[in-house]
């Protein structure tokens, strides 16, 4: 199996924090010798668009739009299927991950593979701090970093 990277996150405010993500990307992919492919689409504008007024599925659209784009990304490098390193993560949404992968799938015509990688997420904690990598205290988005502060 070869495996692309592919970066897509207009939801990650601010811009350094975007930045910061960016590159440990970049530094995952040259350690783990993976080939990534980089949409630098950073539009605050249309992010805020997309999930505006849905306050409820904030979460499940931002994954939804990430994971279109995907699907568009595989597609276009001739991939047969298409996951999301979202699914490490014990605070995501993974009702919605698998929903919105599946329909991104269906539209796109590939794969979308759904793993609960939950149960590697102390794995990956050990080797970012084995790596020297920087390390996210939120999803990215503006309202996650308000919630944290706020405590929700």
């Amino acid at each position: 199996m070869e495996v692309v990277g592919f970066w897509f996150n207009p939801n990650v405010h601010p811009l350094l924090e975007y930045r910061r993500r960016l590159t440990g990307t970049e530094e995952v992919c040259e350690i783990t010798d993976v080939k990534s492919v980089v949409d630098e689409s950073y539009d605050p504008a249309g992010w805020f668009a997309l999930v505006t007024g849905t306050e409820e599925s904030r979460c499940s659209r931002c994954i939804g739009h990430r994971l279109e784009r995907t699907a568009q990304e595989a597609v276009s490098q001739g991939c047969d299927a298409f996951s999301t390193t979202l699914s490490i993560s014990p605070w995501q949404d993974h009702e919605a991950i698998q929903a919105q992968g599946a329909l991104a799938a269906e539209r796109h015509g590939v794969e979308f593979v759904y793993e609960d990688l939950r149960p590697l997420y102390p794995e990956s904690r050990r080797l970012s701090r084995e790596w020297g990598l920087y390390r996210q205290k939120y999803c990215g988005c503006l309202v996650s970093e308000w919630e944290r502060y706020r405590g929700s």
